[in-house]
This record gives structure tokens, sequence and C-alpha cells, in this order.
């Protein structure tokens, strides 16, 4: 016959103790550890500064001698030219010209205009309208505007004139600048 009994069991051993768990712990020391960093640096800003709000460095500067060092001025506001009539010089670029015999000749200008200063002194937030005058239609003075804007950029329309002939002058002279957005 064959055994079948079982071999005998070692007793059970009894579990060990119920651990508790450590997750509170663990919160309350991270929330403590963000606490004393925001503190902390709050200190430090705090320190950093005096009671009229100047950085310390220059507060301790003062108060070793008050001369000898001066508040930070901003960048005074740059200063530019006057521009008025004479600071340019201007002429005519003829762009077109149709002539019809002893009936005259109808003729594109546009203005050519040069400014006799540095283009650094004029305003950049400034329009200047540079009112001029153009001689020799026939039925007298043709008075345009060209606008000068960013102390570099000229917006202007071109003139279409009527001449008596084909020998006609055509002149031009500045009849007046004045200055827009300042």
């Amino acid at each position: 016959m064959t055994d079948t009994s079982v071999p005998p069991m070692p007793p059970d051993e009894p579990s060990p103790p119920a651990r508790k768990p450590r997750t509170n712990l663990v919160v309350i020391g991270s929330a403590a550890a963000v606490i004393a960093a925001v503190v902390a640096t709050g200190v430090v800003v705090v320190q950093s500064r005096t009671d009229e709000g100047r950085p310390a460095a220059t507060a301790k500067a003062n108060a070793h001698d008050e001369d000898a060092v001066t508040a930070e001025k901003p960048d005074p506001e740059p200063t530019y030219s006057e521009v008025d009539a004479d600071s340019f010089t201007i002429g005519l670029r003829t762009t077109a010209r149709q002539c019809f015999g002893a009936a005259g000749c109808n003729v594109t200008v546009e203005p050519d205009l040069t400014y006799l200063g540095d283009s650094e002194e004029i305003d950049p937030d400034a329009v200047y309208e540079i009112t001029y005058e153009i001689h020799g239609d026939e039925s007298g003075p043709v008075i345009e505007t060209a606008e000068l804007s960013d102390g570099t950029s000229l917006n202007y329309t071109p003139s279409v004139i009527s001449t008596a002939s084909a020998d006609t002058e055509v002149s031009v002279e500045i009849a007046d600048v004045s200055v827009q957005g300042v």
C-alpha cells in the first residue's frame, strides 16, 4: 500500500504588525519645504531693498557718501533739427512728355527732393508736409504737397502740366514745410 499521508506543516507564523502609512508625514514635510522656500525668497527680496525702493547697493553707497552716487536718470528725449523750407533743395524730374506741335506739351513731373542735413537729425515719428510750387504750366503755378515720413520715405503724386511749347522752362520752389504728428 502506498502511504498517502501528508507530512506535517510547520505552524503558521504570526503576521507582522501592520505598518502605519507615512503619506501624511511626506505631505506635511513637502508643504513645510515649500513654505520655507517661499519665506526665504521673500526675506531675500525684502533685504535687497531699502525703505525708498532703491537697490540695497545704492542705499549703502548713499549712506557713506551722498554726493558720490547719483540716482540713475533715464536717457533724455532725443532732440531733432528744426526742418523748414531752407532744409531742402528741390528739382523736377520729367517722367513723360507728349508734345502737340504749336499746341504745346503735356509734361509729367515728379519732385526730386534732397535734405541738406543729416537724415538722422530728422524726427522719425514726424510727418513733414512739403508744399512746392511748379512754374511753367499755361494756366499758372501748380501747387502740390509731398509727405516725408520715417525720415526717408517721400510720398507724392506726379504732376501733369501743360506747357505753351516744347521750349518752355519748367521750374519748382518749396513754398512751405509743416510738421504733423509731433
